[in-house]
């Protein structure tokens, strides 16, 4: 079977055997191999198995699939031009870095088939557990999660590669959605928006301390859908921004949530999956679903840790640095970002970089002592929510004050003065671009507002034609990344995007 349909049948290899005591009664009695579609969801333990497979395959992310220091989450921040790389020999990265990247690029393969394994998996989860005999009211929230998991790489997808095959069915090899044509963005939003509000109305908790997903995030990924739905590409009115506003301020008024008081708190092991975090990826390091994140983004090989490589993958420009307010607490040592640390072997002498290295995402444990990082990857938290309350808020109802309490808060914390009435949309523009930089939301961002601050002049470009500090130019091509070339090559009804 060719590898296309493959994604798009099923993904239904579960990780079994690492997802808990929940299925180990069963697995004691079968073996997993003789489970298929037509025979698996009998029990209320299997069904939470397959919603526990499909918070596994978020892992993907930041899975190492390249040669040399390349994850799937660098895809979206190379193309922002806002990042320098001291490993020369990761391709992947350094074609998307210089604006030479092409269709045969794994990142594009990776995001397109993990995606697409998860969707299957969802679907199944979907179709198959209203059939099983168990409580009704985990019946719905196991469904609901599924639905938030679909609409959530569903969004990705979209965004990613624009119009993308809608497969709300589990697809066998009969089916004529096997070779699937690309459906139109709309489409997909709406069913994106369809799954969320049904998600919603499932009754899970408002926040969820142990990963799972929450009615939390819930509101808070269809406050990101509608703010994006209201910008570019489908510019569907002006109503969004209002939805997105007022999908916000639901998790705003709820009070589940609060900004750390202290930037350290956001790579704290204590810390996750609560405070601030809405929404994690969970990691356990020494059950081989460790972290490589705080490992990539060390300076290279200057042996200030325990690991016995030190990539130097991705570090900010200095222009990017500079765009900061004077006084912005973010830009301090050791608070986003860090240019020294101590020797590995001598902690008192003190090794310095020669420019800033992203500090937001280190694990001080794995430096110092295991070289295994077990941090949690952030996909929604909460001043992302009173960010993109404030944006859309914005322009649905001007400065009002409590648009401007949500953007305060995050200035409170990084003791930047106070936004008054004569706020601009760009001023809260630059305040997201700077409290949410390498969270995989910048380049998200910049398709939809079709916008790109230029961190030298600090005016807001527009996105084709404007300019990176090192030299490329971005163009319609990366308003889209390219449609895989070997999808494309197995599945003759795929079109390629504009430029690839």
């Amino acid at each position: 079977m060719k590898l296309v349909n493959r994604t798009y049948i099923f993904a239904f290899g579960f990780s079994i055997l690492m997802l808990g005591s929940s299925c180990s009664d069963f697995l004691e009695e079968k073996n997993e191999s003789n489970y298929t579609q037509d025979n698996y969801f009998q029990t209320a333990a299997q069904a939470e198995t397959v919603i526990n497979e499909l918070y596994a395959e978020l892992r993907f992310v930041l899975d190492n699939v390249g040669t040399y220091g390349e994850g799937p989450f660098m895809m979206l921040e190379f193309p922002t031009g806002l990042l320098n790389t001291e490993v020369g020999q990761a391709e992947f990265n350094r074609n998307l870095r210089t604006l030479n990247a092409n269709a045969e690029n794994n990142y594009f393969n990776v995001w397109w088939e993990q995606s697409f394994e998860a969707i299957a998996n969802a679907n199944l989860a979907i179709s198959n557990i209203p059939g099983i005999d168990m409580n009704d009211a985990n019946k719905k929230k196991l469904i609901a999660q599924a639905k938030f998991m679909r609409a959530f790489h569903y969004f990705n997808l979209v965004r990613i590669f624009g119009d993308v095959p809608l497969i709300l069915e589990p697809v066998d090899a009969t089916s004529e959605l096997l070779y699937p044509e690309r459906t139109p963005k709309a489409e997909v939003y709406n069913a994106i928006v369809s799954d969320l509000i049904d998600a919603e109305a499932a009754g899970l908790s408002f926040k969820d301390t142990t990963g799972k997903v929450s009615t939390g995030a819930i509101k808070s990924l269809l406050s990101s859908v509608y703010l994006t739905m209201a910008g570019y590409p489908l510019q569907a009115g002006d109503e969004y921004y209002k939805m997105s506003a007022d999908k916000a301020k639901e998790v705003i008024e709820n009070s589940s949530y609060n900004l750390f008081n202290d930037y350290d708190e956001l790579h704290d092991p204590e810390t996750q999956n609560s405070g601030e975090f809405i929404f994690q990826n969970n990691y356990l390091a020494g059950a081989n679903l460790t972290n490589y994140l705080t490992q990539w983004l060390l300076p290279r090989a200057l042996n200030i840790s325990k690991f016995s490589d030190e990539f130097g993958v991705m570090y900010p420009t200095e222009a990017f640095i500079s765009s900061h307010e004077p006084g912005d607490k973010r830009i301090e040592e050791k608070e986003f970002y860090f240019t020294e640390y101590p020797s590995i072997d001598d902690q008192d002498q003190i090794v310095n970089f020669n420019a800033h290295y992203i500090y937001k995402y280190f694990d001080e444990n794995a430096v110092l002592e295991t070289a295994q990082s077990d941090l949690n990857w952030t996909f929604f938290r909460y001043a992302e929510v009173l960010l993109t309350y404030a944006e859309a808020g914005y322009e649905a109802y001007g400065p009002t004050t409590d648009v401007l309490e949500a953007i305060n808060k995050v200035r409170r914390r990084a003791q930047l003065p106070e936004f008054d009435s004569n706020i601009t949309k760009e001023d809260i523009w630059r305040e997201r671009f700077h409290e949410l930089a390498f969270e995989n939301k910048y380049w998200f961002d910049m398709v939809r507002r079709r916008k790109v601050l230029n961190v030298e002049s600090g005016n807001w470009d527009d996105f084709i034609g404007h300019q990176f500090t090192y030299g490329p130019s971005l163009t319609e091509k990366y308003l889209l990344f390219g449609i895989p070339q070997r999808e494309i090559d197995n599945n003759k009804k795929l079109t390629q995007n504009p430029g690839w």
